[in-house]
C-alpha cells in the first residue's frame, strides 16, 4: 500500500508540474483602462473552465441576421439568409451537438448550414469542422495560410475538410449577405477577422467578427511583423459591433444580460471596438520589451 501511495504521489506531482509547465508565464503585466492583465489572466479569461468550454450559452440574436450559438467561452456565430445559413467556428468536435441544439432552439434547421467558416486553426475553434460537414454537407472554407494547420487537425482520425481556400480580402456571399475575410496573422498564420454589414431598426451597422490577437509567450521577428500588420489593420476596420472568437473579448455575458432587460441593443458599441486590440497590443509590446531587456 505504501508503494502504491508513493506512486500516486509521484504521478500527481508530475501532472502538477506538467500543467504548470504548459501554462504561459505570468508576466509581463499591462494595465488598460484601469484593469491589469497578465498572459495567464487573459488565457483564463478567454477559456474559462472545461465546463465553460462545453456548456451551452443561451442562443441569442446579436444584431440583424447574426446569432450566437456557442458555449460560455467558445464562440460560434450563425448568419441566417434566405438561401441557407453560414456558421463561423465549429469549436471542439464534442461541442457540435450543443451548437446544433442552439440552432434548433432558434427555430432553425442545422441542415440549412450551407457554408462553414472559421477564425483560426486551433482545436477550440475549428476541430468540429469535419463533424459539421458530415451532418450538413456545408462547404468548408478557410484562409490559405491556415490550411496546413487545419489539415493536421484530425479528431478521431477524420480528415479535415477544405472545400475552398480563401485569400486576404476575398468575399463570401450567400443569400444577400457578404462577409469579407481579412488576414490578421500572429496568433496563427491564417488568423481571419471577418467583416459584414447588418441591418437593424432601419439602420446599417458595420460588424467585425475578430480573430484572437493574443501573442505567444515568445515573439520572433516574423511573428512581430505579422502582429504589427494585424493591429494596424484591425484598427482601420469600420466597426459598430465587435464580437470575437471568445465571448470575454467583447463582454458577451454582460451585454446579453442588458439585452434581456430591454432598451437599446448593447452589442452596438463602437466605443469598445478597439478595446481588445488595445489590451493585446499592450501585452505584445510588453513581451517584446521584456525579451529585449533579457538579451545580453
Amino acid at each position: 500500500m505504501k508503494k502504491i501511495c508513493t506512486i500516486v504521489l509521484i504521478l500527481s506531482a508530475s501532472l502538477s508540474y506538467a500543467q504548470t509547465a504548459n501554462q504561459p508565464p505570468d508576466h509581463p503585466s499591462v494595465t488598460v483602462q484601469g484593469r491589469t492583465y497578465t498572459p495567464r489572466s487573459i488565457l483564463a479569461r478567454n477559456m474559462g473552465t472545461p465546463e465553460d468550454q462545453e456548456t451551452q450559452f443561451p442562443p441569442h440574436k446579436i444584431i440583424g441576421n447574426i446569432y450566437y450559438v456557442g458555449t460560455r467561452t467558445l464562440s460560434s456565430f450563425l448568419i441566417v439568409t434566405p438561401q441557407g445559413n453560414i456558421l463561423i467556428n465549429s469549436t471542439y468536435e464534442r461541442n457540435v451537438p450543443t451548437i446544433r441544439k442552439s440552432v434548433e432552439q432558434l427555430g432553425l434547421k442545422f441542415s440549412d448550414i450551407k457554408i462553414l467558416l472559421g477564425t483560426h486553426a486551433h482545436g477550440d475553434h475549428q476541430e468540429g469542422d469535419a463533424a459539421v460537414k458530415q451532418l450538413t454537407g456545408a462547404q468548408v472554407m478557410a484562409m490559405a495560410e491556415d490550411v496546413p494547420a487545419l489539415r493536421d487537425m484530425k479528431p478521431g482520425g477524420k480528415e479535415h475538410p477544405i472545400d475552398k481556400m480563401l485569400r486576404d480580402g476575398e468575399s463570401v456571399t450567400l443569400g444577400g449577405t457578404t462577409l469579407v475575410a481579412h488576414l490578421t496573422p500572429g496568433h496563427t498564420r491564417g488568423c481571419t477577422t471577418w467583416t459584414t454589414k447588418a441591418q437593424d431598426g432601419g439602420k446599417t451597422y458595420n460588424v467585425v467578427i475578430s480573430c484572437s490577437l493574443r501573442p505567444p509567450n515568445v515573439v520572433t521577428p516574423p511573428i512581430a511583423e505579422e502582429f504589427n500588420r494585424s493591429f494596424k489593420l484591425v484598427r482601420s476596420l469600420p466597426c459598430d459591433v465587435l464580437v470575437g472568437d471568445h465571448p470575454a473579448q467583447y463582454d458577451m455575458q454582460a451585454k446579453h444580460a442588458k439585452l434581456r432587460s430591454g432598451g437599446p441593443n448593447p452589442f452596438i458599441d463602437a466605443a469598445t471596438c478597439r478595446l481588445e486590440a488595445d489590451i493585446e497590443e499592450a501585452m505584445f509590446r510588453a513581451i517584446l520589451a521584456e525579451q529585449k531587456a533579457a538579451q545580453p
